[in-house]
């Protein structure tokens, strides 16, 4: 029997390009310079289809028609200091210290008058209180000097504000004006990247994708649903999925593990 004899593989070879030695021609600094885009908070595309998150929106609103936020207020003035003590506080810790303050003094006017010091004695169970007593007592002053006593409706001159941001000015852009933005807090936040709805890196990333697939007739409110929603069922630690009207919707991977 003849011996087998192994049949040398042949290696690929490729071509080499050769490199050319010419220099690139140098640069003509009268030529124009092509203009930068300004930078956009872009992120992870959402994935969900649109007729999906249409009907999120409709069992979120079916369970809860008219939501709106849980800081206790009577005028817009009252909302806006209401927010500027939320931050990094609850709504319950804010409640319980506005109560006080607002049964005292309701108006610009009158908190300008307690000053740093006398404005504590009301806010300082809640978190970073000194500061924004700071912030509360400046804001009350440029209100008076700048607008009349009144909460301007406008983004810019509300950010303008001590105290307040981009999240601040939505939450009174929405809530007391009727505008239909979002302000994405903590919990818009994980909600919208966990279920899939919109995500981001960044709050202004999560907002605008969330601005851009909300269906237009669910907008006004959806500040309020994603707020609520990740507040008491889709929670940080132990969301509760078995009694979440959206579970099926969902697109988190691997809800066993939440």
């Amino acid at each position: 029997m003849a011996a087998l004899h192994e049949c040398p593989c042949t290696k690929p070879t490729f071509a080499v390009k050769a490199v050319s030695s010419m220099r690139a021609p140098p640069r003509d600094n009268n030529a124009p310079r092509r203009s930068r885009s300004p930078p956009v908070a872009t992120d992870h595309a959402s994935t969900m289809n649109a007729a999906k998150r249409a009907e999120i929106f409709a069992r979120l609103r079916a369970a809860n028609p008219s939501p709106t936020t849980e800081l206790e207020y009577a005028s817009v003035f009252q909302l806006l200091v209401a927010v500027i003590l939320s931050a990094q506080a609850t709504d319950k810790g804010v409640n319980s210290a506005t109560r006080k303050l607002y049964a005292d003094a309701p108006t610009p006017q009158a908190i300008l008058a307690l000053g740093e010091d006398g404005l504590i004695e009301y806010i300082n169970r809640i978190g970073l209180y000194r500061n924004k007593a700071k912030n509360v007592i400046a804001t009350c002053a440029q209100l008076i000097e700048k607008h009349g006593g009144e909460v301007p409706h406008d983004r810019e001159a509300l950010e303008a504000l001590p105290g307040v941001g981009r999240k601040t000015a939505n939450v009174v852009l929405n809530t007391a004006f009727g505008e239909p933005t979002i302000a994405v807090d903590t919990h818009i936040f994980r909600v919208a990247n966990r279920i899939g709805l919109a995500k981001g890196k960044t709050p202004l990333a999560v907002e605008l994708g969330l601005l851009k697939v909300v269906p237009d007739e669910f907008k006004q409110d959806a500040h309020h649903w994603l707020i609520l929603h990740g507040r008491y069922v889709c929670k940080a630690r132990k969301p509760e999925c078995g009694r979440c009207p959206i579970l099926d919707l969902c697109e988190f991977k691997d809800k066993s593990r939440i």
